[in-house]
């Protein structure tokens, strides 16, 4: 240690939406607690996200239970400003002590002291860590396609708008919620799209008259301990946006969009596809069907007074490129200038040098309370439920962590 470290029971390392959360659960506890944040506060919505985005869910769900939207009706879907400002309003209401332009280059363990957090600006002694950096870490770029002037390549966290994109055809790549949104906004402006589909789930916007995160609440599943097997890593296609619709990839084939499989491989210009498309597709309208049967048990169950969607239940046809899917693309013979990835992220917790991580990185945990005592993740997705990685999930999680720090330090509750 160099000369006399800053003191304090809990150091969180970020300020999104889960060290926030944590801040919140500690300050109620009057346990002593700092954030350490590299950037801004809640700095992936700012600057990770596209111009037009808006939240997945509704604003009376995707929420703190402490604090609603403001100026926005409960069924409406926020913007990225107003997801901002939210969180803004929420760390000046709770007095959240964070601290922007900190960066922790590493947290090993002391003998007998808890911690030394090791930052850009000082040294800091702590009981406890909270690695609150969320699952939105490193962008993941396979390098399938040479990264060369010929094509403009990016990932979805770099994308902004389609005036950002060169002049020509567009291929996204990932087909969760982003990818799926940015392919629907592309070609809204009049974009030639062509959208590659892997596995995923595709929920309905709404049934019945109730957004679809309202049935995963009552049906249990957002409460789901550990994914179903062989699915853990299985995107989910949802949006918010234009008022919130449910995604249905035929549609966007009948707009114009050409839907491939997942890419496998790339040689002498030309983009190679599994011939998986309607596989997924299918697999995609088992997974919305089935939802809607359990919804219509539940009703039936309950005695629900709701009307009846029987519309929902209708599959269109399989447009020509799903019958016969294209299982190469020549990218200059297609016009394609522009690639997007939507490819997900990686964790990074390089920074923990402590023993709270396999020898993949990834962490060693139990809801979220790490092999190494007084080390905690927390806005992991399945930390300790589906719902984990979402606003409302990462506030509950917060206040489990949060009581066993109290309890850890011996602290009355």
């Amino acid at each position: 240690m160099r000369g006399n470290p800053e003191q304090t029971n809990t150091v969180i390392v970020g300020a999104g939406q889960a060290g926030l959360a944590m801040s919140a659960h500690l300050t109620t506890h009057n346990i002593s607690h700092i954030i350490l944040e590299k950037h801004r506060l809640v700095e992936r919505w700012r600057t990770a996200r596209w111009d037009s985005l808006v939240a997945n869910g509704p604003a009376w769900h995707d929420r703190f239970p402490v604090q609603e939207f403001a100026d926005i009706s409960g069924d409406d879907f926020a913007t990225r400003e107003e997801i901002v400002s939210y969180f803004e309003r929420f760390a000046d209401a709770v007095k959240a002590p964070v601290r922007c332009g900190v960066e922790v280059s590493a947290v090993t363990r002391l003998n007998d002291r808890g911690f030394l957090v090791e930052t850009n600006s000082g040294q800091i002694m702590a009981e406890n860590v909270v690695a609150a950096t969320g699952p939105f870490q490193t962008p993941v770029m396979p390098p399938l396609v040479p990264q060369d002037d010929a094509i403009q390549q990016m990932h979805s966290s770099e994308y902004r708008n389609p005036q950002q994109l060169r002049d020509g055809a567009v291929l996204v790549i990932g087909a969760g919620s982003s990818g799926a949104q940015i392919a629907d906004e592309l070609l809204r402006a009049g974009r030639r799209v062509y959208l590659a589909i892997g596995p995923h789930e595709r929920p309905p916007r709404r049934y019945r008259g109730k957004d679809f995160v309202w049935w995963l609440g009552v049906l249990g599943k957002w409460q789901m301990k550990t994914p179903p097997a062989g699915k853990a890593h299985v995107t989910i296609a949802v949006s918010g946006a234009y008022g919130g619709r449910t995604v249905d990839f035929r549609q966007f084939a009948e707009r114009g969009m050409t839907l491939l499989g997942m890419a496998t491989a790339y040689e002498d210009g030309v983009l190679q596809f599994a011939d998986d498309l309607g596989r997924n597709i299918r697999d995609g309208d088992a997974n919305y069907l089935a939802l809607l049967d359990e919804a219509d048990a539940y009703v039936a169950r309950e005695g629900l007074n709701v009307p009846e969607e029987p519309e929902a239940k209708i599959i269109g046809p399989d447009p020509a490129c799903v019958t016969q899917p294209l299982r190469q693309l020549d990218l200059a013979a297609a016009d394609i200038s522009s690639i997007i990835w939507a490819t997900g992220y990686r964790q990074d917790f390089g920074w923990l040098q402590v023993n709270a991580l396999d020898a993949d990185g990834r962490p060693r945990h139990q809801n979220g309370i790490a092999a190494e005592p007084g080390i905690y993740f927390l806005g992991l997705p399945w930390l300790t439920m589906r719902g984990s990685s979402f606003i409302w999930g990462v506030w509950e999680d917060a206040a489990m962590l949060a009581a066993h720090i109290v309890k850890r330090n011996g602290m009355p509750r």
